[in-house]
């Protein structure tokens, strides 16, 4: 059959004008699609936008009211001298509670259901707990450590094999500031229900010092309460202990008792051990040797 040009034309024609249609109609399509989305976003904007904008205007309201509430109340409890922690915590859920209330208020607003939102955060609360049981158990304790107060910020205390002067007590656990300037933090449920030793804010140290049989034991407790006397940081009142404690096969053990602030229990040993040495020495009393040792009690 021989080959004409003419019809080799015409179907390359056809097939662009195909193309061509089906390019159109695929625009079309899109077109069309892009203008209901936009025509369903105007539509959802102008149902929901003031009832969105209304309930964010009320979050802001709400969280600016809460935090002036709290502020107020720390403000008024501040005379009443309440525990500082039961008085952060008590603002903390006055806040909360402020703020909640008006969480439900900005939810009603948007027309959400109330009440299958609470009972789908129950049944979720209830797989929550059981797979916090631990955090929850701190909660439990740090709200019991809160409103029983078995120790207050500042005092001393020794628990769980560890020791510290209190810093803070949350609602997950406690911190302690030890003598060699290291924080340690006690999980709330490691503290109640166990024996705990409470200091407060003094220490008494337990020092003791021999000397030789032969000696002025009047003589060397006046000098030893002197020593005491001077040193800045034994507490006059309550007093300091001195007495014998001891009378062992080769000397005489003198007891040694002062008070000191929590602060200054670790300074005040050394610095009446190093004073005792010089004022002995002056005096003319032996020291039995081993000497003394530190303990706080």
């Amino acid at each position: 059959m021989p080959y004409n040009i003419d019809d080799d034309i015409e179907t390359n024609s056809d097939e662009r004008f195909n193309l061509n249609s089906n390019t159109k109609q695929i625009m079309n399509e899109q077109i069309e699609t892009l203008q209901r989305i936009k025509n369903n976003g105007i539509d959802l904007l102008m149902a929901f936008g003031p009832r969105v904008i209304s309930a964010t205007v009320i979050m802001i309201v709400g969280f600016l009211v809460a935090r002036w509430i709290g502020k107020a109340f720390l403000r008024a409890a501040r005379p009443l001298k309440f525990d500082t922690t039961l008085q952060a915590l008590l603002a903390r859920i006055i806040r909360v509670a402020v703020l909640l209330i008006f969480v439900l208020m900005a939810l009603q607003n948007l027309g959400v259901q109330l009440l299958p939102l609470i009972a789908g955060l129950g049944v979720a609360g209830a797989g929550i707990a059981l797979a916090m049981q631990g955090v929850l158990g701190n909660l439990v304790a740090g709200l019991t450590i809160i409103f029983t107060r078995p120790f207050r910020v500042g005092e001393y205390v020794s628990m769980q094999g560890v020791e510290g002067r209190v810093e803070a007590v949350t609602l997950f656990s406690t911190k302690l500031s030890h003598a060699d300037r290291s924080i340690v933090i006690v999980p709330n449920r490691k503290i109640v229900g166990e024996i705990m030793h409470n200091y407060g804010t003094l220490r008494q140290l337990s020092l003791s010092v021999s000397v030789v049989y032969g000696t002025n034991i009047a003589h060397a407790i006046e000098v030893v309460q002197s020593v005491l006397a001077a040193n800045a940081h034994v507490l006059k009142d309550p007093a300091p202990a001195v007495g014998i404690a001891n009378l062992k096969e080769v000397a005489i053990e003198i007891a040694i008792k002062p008070w000191t602030q929590v602060a200054d229990a670790g300074a005040a040993g050394p610095a009446i051990y190093n004073e005792l040495l010089e004022k002995f020495r002056t005096a003319g009393i032996q020291i039995y040797m081993p000497a003394a040792r530190i303990v706080a009690a």
